[in-house]
Order: C-alpha cells, then sequence, then structure tokens
C-alpha cells in the first residue's frame, strides 16, 4: 500500500517527465510543500538515479559523471511494457528480460532529458555479433517513446536487405502494440519518400512519434535533410533519438555520408545520437578533438548475454594477464578446415571473377552434406529455430556466386540419390565422427544417431532452396513465409546486421583484410538454442588463427572500457588499446588517420609460450641449447640453488638480469605469440633497469614428479622431469597448448599457504610484498610425445623436447616503463582527415 510520501514521489515523476526534473522541484515549492518532504523527494529520487548509473551491468564510461535522469519504467507507460509482453511470449526468461530492462535503463539514463530546451549528445554502445543489439535499441526506443521523446531516426546500414529487417522489427515490436502513437515515414518495402507538410508532424497538435527506418546512402540522407529543412520551425518540440546501427559502417571518415549524418544532426535542436556496433575500432580511433561523431559523452559495454556464441566461446584466445589461464575457453571443436587447394577452386583470382566457375571440392561436398543431416537430426529433435540455414561466402563478386548456383543444385541432386541408394556408409561415418568429436550432452542436448535422423534426410534435401543473395539478385533469404531450409550464398549483403536464421553451418574463404570487416562476416556468432552442438564452419587455418587472434583483440579492449569506468575516466581522456596483426588492418585505412601507436608495459603481467613449431627441430633444440646456457651460468656465478625433490622443481635465486637478456636473445618465441615479442620484453627489462628494478630474477624449473617421463638435464646436477602439455589441434604443424603455466608456478618463488587457494591478486599481492623488484622466469622441459587422455586434446608428437617459458613482473611501485608494443589508440590531440571509404555505396542508392 502506497503512502502519502509515495503518491507525492509519484506526482514529482510526472512533473519532472512533462518538464524536467529542475522544474519538477519548483513546481514542488509552488505547491507549498514542505521543505522537508520536497528534500526527501529529491534525496529519492537522486538515489534512484545513481541506482541506474551505478548499475554493475552494463557498465560505461560517462563524460564528467553525467547526470542520469531516467530512474526506470513507470506505471502508466505503454510502449516498453508492450515489447516485454511479445518477449515474454517469445520464450524470454525473467533473468534475460531484467538484463534487457537494465541494459536499455542505463542507455537512455544517459541521453538528455526530452524537455530540456536544447542538446547535442553522442553515445556508442558496444555489443557482440549477433547478440541482440537490435533488441536493446529497440528497448531504449521505446523507453524513450515513453519519456516524451518525438522523432526517432533508425539508420539501418548500408543495404537493403538489413533495412527491411530492421523495419520489420520495430513495426512488430514497436508499431503494433499501439498502431495509434506511431506513425511510419518508411516501410519494409520502401525507403525514406518525403511526404507533404513535414511541420505537421512536429506541431503542439500531433502527439504520435514519428518513425523512420533509413540506410546509410547519400540519395536518401538528402532527401531526409531536406525534408527536415522544410519543418525546420517547429523541430525545437521534437525531441529526436537518432540510432546508428552497424555504426562503424559508412558513418567514419567517409566523404559524403559522414557529413550527411552530421547535417541531419546539425538540423535537430535536440538530437541524441547512438551508435551501436560490435567492432567499434573504428568509433574508438575518431579524433575526438574533431566536429564529428565521437562519443564523447558516454561508451556502454553490454555484457555478453547467457548461451551466447561468440569468437571465443568457438575459436579460444590469449589469456590476459589478470586470468586463470583455466578459465579461458579452448574454443569448442567446431572449425574444419579447407585445405589451401581447395581454395583457387572456389574462389578466382584477381580480376577473373566474371569467367569463373567453382568445383565443388571434396570439403564442400563434405559441408553440404553435414549441414542437410544437421537439419535432419534437428528436425527430429522438434525444437529450437524452426528456420536452418548453411552460408557460403567465398567472394564479393555476384557474378561469382551465381556461378555457384548450378553446381550446387546438382550437388543436392548427387546427394539425394546417395541417400536413395543402399550406400549410406560414408554419411553414416561423417556423423558419427562429427558427434564424437562435439558431444551434445555438453550443451545440454540430446545426441542424435544416424538411423534417427535418417527418415528426415530425403524431405531436407529436397525441401533444401539454393539462394544467391546479393545486391542484384532478387531472390532473398525470406523467413517470413514458413519454416526455411536454406544454401546461401553471398556477399556483402550476408555479413552484415543481417541475421542468418537458424545458421548451422558456414562455408567461408572471403579474403579479408580488416579485423572489423571479418569479425562482422561471422555470422556464425551468437545464439544457437536447441542446436548449440551441431555448428560447424569450414575455413581455412589463416582464418582460423585470424578469428582466434580477434577474440584475443575483443577481450583485451572491452576489458580497456570496463577498466576506465572504474578509474573514473571519461570518453574525453580515455584511449582504448586496440591490438594489431602483422597480416590484418584494425579497419579501413581511412579510419585510422587519427591512430597513434599506443604505448604498453608489462607490469603486473604473466607472459608465457603457447605455440611451438613441432616438426622444426633446428628450433627445437635451439632453444634448448639456450635454456641449458642460462641455468649453467647462473649456477656458475654463485645463485643460491633451491631443490623441491616433492615437488620436482629447481629455483635459481637472485640471477642477475643481464643473463635474462642474453637468454631472450637467443630464444625463439614463435610469431603467433604475439604477447611474447622478444625485443619488447628486452625493452621493458632494460627500462626497469634502469630505475633500479628488475635487476634482480629468479628463475624456476618446473618438473612433473607424477610424469613417467625421463628427467631433463639443464646443467651438470641440476634436472627435472619432463611435463607434458597436449595440444589443441592435431593436424597443425604448429602447436597449440593454450596453457603452460599454472598459478602456482607463477607463486613458485614466494612464501604462499599451500593450504589456501591462490588468486591472481593474491599472487600480485605477495609479489609486492615479498619481491617486489624482482622478475620470475620460469623453464619447461615438455615431452616430446606428451599423451593425453582428455578428449579434447591431442598428444604434442614433437620431433624433440619442447622448451616452454613463462615470465611474471612485478607490479611496479610506482609509474611503470612503457615501451612501443604492437597496439594503436585514438590519438587525443590529433587532426582527422576524412577519405572516401565504400566508394560505390555513396554514389548513388542501392
Amino acid at each position: 500500500m502506497s503512502t502519502a510520501f509515495d503518491q507525492q514521489y509519484q506526482v514529482f515523476l510526472t512533473l519532472a517527465q512533462q518538464n524536467t526534473p529542475a522544474a519538477a522541484r519548483d513546481m514542488l515549492e509552488t505547491l507549498a510543500l514542505d521543505p522537508a518532504v520536497i528534500e526527501r523527494i529529491l534525496e529519492r529520487y537522486e538515489q534512484d538515479t545513481l541506482a541506474v548509473r551505478d548499475l554493475r551491468e552494463p557498465r560505461s564510461v560517462v563524460l564528467n559523471n553525467r547526470f542520469t535522469w531516467y530512474t526506470g519504467p513507470r506505471k502508466g507507460d505503454r510502449c516498453w511494457p508492450a515489447l516485454q509482453t511479445l518477449l515474454r511470449r517469445d520464450g524470454w526468461n525473467e533473468s534475460a528480460l531484467e538484463s534487457l530492462d537494465d541494459a536499455s535503463t542505463k542507455v537512455l539514463a544517459l541521453m538528455s532529458h526530452p524537455r530540456e530546451k536544447a542538446f547535442a549528445v553522442r553515445g556508442l554502445v558496444v555489443g557482440y555479433v549477433q547478440s541482440g543489439k537490435t533488441t536493446n535499441f529497440t528497448s531504449v526506443l521505446a523507453k524513450a517513446a515513453d519519456r516524451g521523446y518525438k522523432l526517432f531516426i533508425v539508420l539501418a546500414g548500408i543495404h537493403n536487405g538489413l533495412r527491411r529487417q530492421t523495419q520489420l522489427r520495430l513495426q512488430e515490436q514497436l508499431v503494433r502494440p499501439n498502431p495509434l502513437l506511431w506513425h511510419q515515414l518508411t516501410d519494409p518495402d520502401r525507403d525514406f519518400s518525403p511526404p507533404a507538410n513535414a511541420a505537421a508532424f512536429f506541431n503542439d497538435a500531433n502527439h504520435q512519434y514519428v518513425l523512420c527506418v533509413v540506410k546509410k546512402n547519400p540519395t536518401v540522407l538528402r532527401k531526409f535533410t531536406r525534408w527536415l529543412d522544410s519543418a525546420r520551425g517547429f523541430l525545437g518540440n521534437a525531441p529526436a533519438l537518432v540510432i546508428d546501427d552497424e555504426a562503424d559502417q559508412a558513418t567514419v571518415a567517409t566523404r559524403t555520408i559522414n557529413p550527411l549524418i552530421r547535417g541531419v544532426l546539425d538540423r535537430l535542436p535536440k538530437a541524441c545520437y547512438v551508435g551501436y556496433t560490435a567492432t567499434p575500432f573504428a568509433n574508438l580511433l575518431i579524433d575526438p578533438s574533431a566536429r564529428d561523431l565521437y562519443p564523447e559523452h558516454f561508451v556502454v559495454n553490454l555484457p555478453r548475454p547467457d548461451r551466447y556464441f561468440g569468437p571465443e566461446v568457438i575459436f579460444g584466445r590469449e589469456v590476459q594477464d589478470h586470468e586463470d589461464p583455466a578459465d579461458v575457453p579452448a574454443g569448442h571443436d567446431m572449425v574444419r578446415i579447407v585445405p589451401d587447394d581447395d581454395v583457387d577452386l572456389l574462389r578466382p583470382a584477381k580480376g577473373e571473377a566474371d569467367d569463373f566457375a567453382p568445383e565443388m571440392t571434396d570439403s564442400l561436398r563434405t559441408a553440404v552434406a553435414y549441414f542437410c543431416m544437421a537439419t535432419a537430426a534437428r528436425t527430429a529433435r522438434g525444437t529450437g529455430n524452426p528456420h536452418s540455414t548453411m552460408l557460403i561466402h567465398t567472394s564479393v563478386s555476384t557474378s561469382v556466386h551465381q556461378s555457384f548456383d548450378a553446381p550446387l543444385r546438382d550437388l543436392l541432386r548427387s546427394l539425394a540419390h546417395e541417400v536413395a541408394g543402399d550406400d549410406l556408409a560414408d554419411l553414416r561415418r561423417l556423423w558419427e565422427s562429427e558427434c564424437g568429436r562435439v558431444s551434445a550432452e555438453d550443451f545440454g542436448e540430446k545426441a542424435i544417431p544416424f538411423d534417427t535422423l535418417l527418415p528426415y534426410l530425403p524431405q531436407v534435401i529436397d525441401r533444401c532452396r539454393v539462394i544467391m543473395d546479393n545486391s542484384t539478385s532478387n531472390d532473398r533469404l525470406d523467413y517470413e513465409n514458413g519454416p526455411v531450409i536454406a544454401i546461401a550464398v553471398g556477399g556483402n549483403t550476408l555479413s552484415r546486421g543481417l541475421t542468418l536464421e537458424g545458421l548451422c553451418v558456414s562455408y567461408f574463404v572471403r579474403s579479408v583484410s580488416a579485423y572489423d570487416t571479418l569479425l562482422q562476416m561471422g555470422r556464425w556468432f551468437g545464439f544457437r538454442n536447441g542446436y548449440a552442438d551441431l555448428p560447424r564452419i569450414w575455413m581455412t587455418r589463416e582464418l582460423r588463427e585470424w578469428f582466434r587472434h580477434l577474440a584475443s583483440v575483443e577481450a583485451e579492449m572491452r576489458r580497456d572500457i570496463d577498466v576506465y569506468m572504474t578509474e573514473d575516466k571519461t570518453p574525453l581522456d580515455f584511449a582504448v588499446r586496440i591490438r594489431t596483426h602483422p597480416a590484418l588492418l584494425v579497419t579501413a585505412a581511412a579510419k585510422m588517420k587519427s591512430a597513434v601507436k599506443a604505448a604498453a608495459a608489462y607490469g603486473g603481467q604473466r607472459v608465457q609460450t603457447r605455440y611451438f613449431p613441432v616438426h622444426d627441430v633446428a628450433w627445437l633444440q635451439e632453444n634448448q641449447r639456450h635454456a641449458r646456457r642460462l641455468v649453467q651460468l647462473a649456477a656458475t656465478r654463485g645463485c643460491r640453488v633451491d631443490r623441491d625433490r616433492a615437488r620436482d622443481r629447481v629455483l635459481l635465486r637472485d640471477v642477475p638480469h643481464e643473463l635474462i637478456l642474453d637468454f631472450l636473445d637467443g630464444y625463439r618465441f614463435h610469431d603467433r605469440s604475439q604477447e611474447c615479442d622478444s625485443a619488447l620484453i628486452r625493452a621493458y627489462i632494460r627500462k626497469r633497469g634502469d630505475q633500479r628494478a628488475l635487476r634482480q630474477w629468479n628463475i624456476a624449473l618446473i618438473g612433473n614428479p607424477t610424469s613417467d617421463a625421463e628427467g631433463f638435464e639443464f646443467a651438470p646436477g641440476i634436472a627435472v622431469g619432463r611435463v607434458t602439455r597436449s595440444r589443441l589441434d592435431p593436424d597443425s604443424d604448429v602447436a597449440d597448448i593454450k596453457t603452460l603455466m599454472s598459478r602456482r608456478d607463477a607463486a613458485v618463488d614466494l612464501v604462499v599457504d599451500r593450504s589456501g587457494e591462490l588468486s591472481e591478486d593474491a599472487i600480485k599481492k605477495l609479489r609486492r610484498v615479498q619481491l617486489p623488484d624482482h622478475g620470475l622466469l620460469t623453464l619447461y622441459a615438455i615431452d616430446r610425445h606428451s599423451p593425453t587422455r582428455r578428449p579434447d586434446r591431442h598428444p604434442l608428437q614433437a620431433t624433440d623436447h619442447v622448451i616452454g617459458v613463462g615470465l611474471v613482473f612485478p607490479e611496479p611501485r610506482e609509474s611503470d616503463s612503457a615501451v612501443e608494443r604492437e597496439y594503436v589508440s585514438a590519438n587525443l590531440a590529433g587532426l582527422h582527415v576524412e577519405e572516401e571509404d565504400l566508394a560505390g555505396l555513396e554514389t548513388e542508392e542501392s
């Protein structure tokens, strides 16, 4: 039962919605309310707004402790409750709805109050590829409408497919539940066409919300700008929310589209611009000092949703310095390697697209056969998304896409004949092999035997359509009319924002050059409810390694945003570091004009080797030689040697840093271990040495007392048993062991309570107290066979024993010594240069 004070507080909230919080406070005073009651109301309002600002999720970086005015949904709201009802009907549980409610409340609270006289807000929301960003900004639109925003502009990518898909979603979730509240300036089949009398949409007598979903296209944006010009005297009554979906695409550093978007915002006296993207590399490299779309007011980092399949789940990633390696996923065994020889048969050489005819390679035939069987298995289960899609992405050329049509139809006919015949041994073997590599039970699913799916297989093949979805084809992936089974061949129209419903198999050999392009093409990221064990990806080994690198880049970037939040930074005085790659651009060159190399340091970090060229015997033996030389020199220098025979470890204490530098000069790290840059590590140690730190090191030789392997002698009288480290991929010349060091290894030279659990933070704290200026180098002699019983691992099978190296750096007592590491970040004082990007899309409507 509400109290009199509760009722008074609700009156204040109503007045604050109709006016501003400051004006509502003044109105309470004119009502002659007791000053003590007014003070209580304002205190409660401040507490409610602080609760929104301090939400644990989503995390955010905000300009100057930006005031948050929105306290959440209220009784009497119409748009957000209607959306909630629809989502519940679609199967959203209360936990997911609560997370969506919190995230959308946080974003709206960081925008300006619609009753302010004028505002120009710039924000960015960072989500994940295929993770529900559209649902988040739909929720923000609904809540903004409930609070008095009038004009809603959604910039929906650069292709008709995504624009249409977005329009349909907003119609279904915003307009249809409250049709009298909304006026749509666009529809699914028609981009913006200027209606007459623009002023009528924004005068005081018109209480409808105005919704416009447009492509980022010059022709469309110019028409929309001219239409706004015709209503200029009335736009002060129209607080506007501009959502830029795929905000890194076409928006940043383009000669035409970027100024047109800014022109739209300039014409709106009250405008909040909020970019949404999963790949914010370009947005975070905009020059903040330029008059542009840098997210100066806030950056919100959406949490990863439950059951979301992201890059690290599929490909694994590197361990960050604050993490326990055991907690970092190695990636599920869902990637199948396309031989390099197949690529030339499926993708034309430069300039040869028009006459290209693809060959149905063994890898592509296998992928199509598996797709049909996986779809039949999903049909047998009868759960999850009713649609099933396979993506083939080899080239951007539309003529290449078309060349796949007849061969794929022939392949399906051949598969139908095979299923109708008596010899099903190959299909059975393929299915059973795949089920053995990825366990259905690990995902809470029921395994489907081959004989169970077989009755459904003929119908699946018969219903499977081959669709060429590109900018010139009339055929499109359309999921509105019944369950769809389709093999979609396409390029850019399928690689940005567009959701491929029930995506189960991807065959991807497209050559790309930038992080954001590559990540956005990963349409296989997202939710796979009901079939999480079945997705498979066919790609080259190089592409797989690139995606693993990107998973590490993405994790670091998101952690930077979180760290800046806890350090009370603002978007104008922080620059997110983005790790670079020798073969990939971070984003298009034009978008990196304001980027600068970012300095980084190793203080408090743990670095370890992960990749080894197991068939390069010269490499392996040279590393053995340098490890033995280091231990022998340390022992002859009179360094104290401690032995722990029970744990099979030898510790050499107080080794001069010159010996460590000499070792690092000779030991070879593999190129894939980008955090193990020998030159940068040596430069860092020298810089710290100049500051009287890191001049003394401890060297730990880590053995395994329970191993059956023989010992490895590092120096006369100094030996430990060889350790075993199995590999993730059995086929590559470069073995990935994922984790070398245990958490205990990182504390081997410290006095610790062996009975207690050691966290990363606890180890750092102990090192600060016990060995604040000492570094630790750990050496492992890894048995070349390294057998394993784990089903997700494989024996190492190296040509000789492998030397693994770990380095633990203490946190500096004061400032750290930065070295030029392979990162870039925004130049907070640089010049902004715009160049043409996506030239063909900027010149005419498509």
